[in-house]
């Protein structure tokens, strides 16, 4: 790795990184818990301690189709032959209750409730399966096959905690404990706006200077990865009072607002002084590349976090990814907001820009025989390859002091979502 010698003229006009993450996470807010019925809070986070007011399972079952016993009766069957009358059947959901006298066997199936007396399953394939007098050729012991009530919960036991994500198995185990609804933290709001005279939607086609509006699109896909209920508001003319009126509006029903092609420039200048009166909000340089040119502030009485960002939609990408990201994922209540990060032997030469910290694109393998993470670099490092980025499933973040980082050498990769 070659570190740069050259202190840069503009550094100290830079603000880092990691202040600028801090500073944005600062300003998460997460919506307040709402009560939803299960099948609607998959992939939401629990607010609160959901206890268990059933057992689970409510009662003595057998564990597998088979016949109900006393264990005692059978001790001997792995010895000799046991054989013993069957004085009924108990499918499951049954409600007829059952008492099994001693030397008896009821015939059960899986699930069904256990007749008194009963202490264990004898497997079907352990016996000839006989209706009338069963032929039993191995024991089992007492609670055999047999799932006790309470066994998987029991009252009072803390079914899903606060702060899980519900899945699937959450969902299945509120429904066995009888919870009909439970509370969760909502996904924070999150409005899209993108600002430029020159945008055209993807149902028009673009004049001489006009660009298709890839950036609404593209965030919009971006935040509902990271867990948001997404506004696209698409284009927005660079008219400053228009934009004001737009912006102000998704204030009173957003947690977050990203405003794109707000960042840079004479535009950037417009917007930021057609917000301005909105709360505060800082138009600053950040070290990072690409995408170093944004601002950051918390506008409308609520004060919600809304960002500036560049219109060029590769840079925009990558600031989403680096500080918005984030700020969601902290208002859903993640525990760790920030993506998984690891080691990995770079496979040919970067370059990055002096001073700031570079974030590229790459793809990230796995070598098979020793388990070592190699990456592959994507591209160049110009802020406008976005179709480097649509193969990547990595950035490779380069540190501020290196200008350039040499195949062979380690690098920190961050992973992306990855291809299903």
């Amino acid at each position: 790795m070659v570190a740069s010698t050259e202190e840069s003229a503009e550094s100290g006009d830079f603000r880092s990184v990691d202040e600028q993450i801090a500073l944005t996470l600062d300003a998460a807010v997460r919506p307040r818990p709402v009560r939803v019925a299960i099948s609607e809070a998959q992939g939401l986070l629990c607010a609160e301690e959901v206890v268990a007011e059933h057992a689970l399972p409510g009662f003595d079952q057998a564990a597998v189709d088979g016949y109900a016993v006393r264990s005692v009766d059978v001790q001997t069957a792995g010895q000799e032959p046991v054989q013993l009358p069957v004085v009924g059947e108990i499918p499951a959901g049954s409600r007829q209750p059952r008492r099994l006298q001693p030397g008896q066997a009821v015939r059960v199936d899986t699930g069904a409730p256990l007749p008194t007396l009963a202490d264990a399953v004898v497997p079907t394939a352990y016996t000839d399966g006989h209706q009338a007098k069963v032929t039993i050729t191995r024991s089992v012991p007492s609670a055999g096959y047999v799932r006790r009530a309470g066994e998987d919960v029991q009252i009072g036991d803390v079914a899903v905690r606060k702060g899980d994500t519900i899945g699937s198995a959450q969902v299945g185990l509120l429904a066995a404990v009888g919870r009909a609804k439970v509370l969760v933290y909502p996904r924070p709001r999150v409005s899209i706006v993108s600002v430029g005279d020159e945008l055209v939607d993807i149902d028009r086609t673009p004049s001489v200077g006009q660009v298709y509006d890839v950036n609404s699109y593209a965030l919009a896909a971006a935040a509902r990865d990271a867990g948001a209920e997404v506004s696209r508001v698409g284009i927005v003319p660079g008219d400053p009072k228009r934009l004001r009126e737009v912006v102000e509006g998704r204030l009173l029903m957003s947690e977050i607002v990203v405003v794109a092609g707000g960042a840079g420039g004479s535009s950037g200048d417009e917007v930021h002084a057609a917000l301005s009166d909105l709360g505060h909000i800082d138009l600053t340089r950040v070290a990072m590349h690409p995408g170093s040119v944004q601002g950051f502030g918390r506008l409308g009485p609520d004060s919600v976090p809304t960002f500036l960002i560049p219109g060029n939609p590769m840079s925009a990408l990558v600031v989403f990814e680096v500080l918005v990201r984030p700020l969601i994922r902290t208002a859903r209540g993640t525990r760790n907001p920030h993506r998984r990060v690891v080691g990995a032997r770079l496979l040919s030469s970067i370059t990055s820009t002096k001073g700031r910290r570079g974030y590229l694109r790459g793809q990230l393998l796995r070598d098979e025989a020793n388990g070592e993470y190699l990456v592959q670099p994507l591209g160049t490092s110009g802020a406008h390859l976005l179709a480097s980025l649509a193969e990547a499933n990595c950035l490779i973040t380069v540190e501020e002091d290196l200008t350039e980082v040499a195949a062979g050498d380690q690098v920190k990769v961050t992973f992306l979502a990855q291809r299903a």
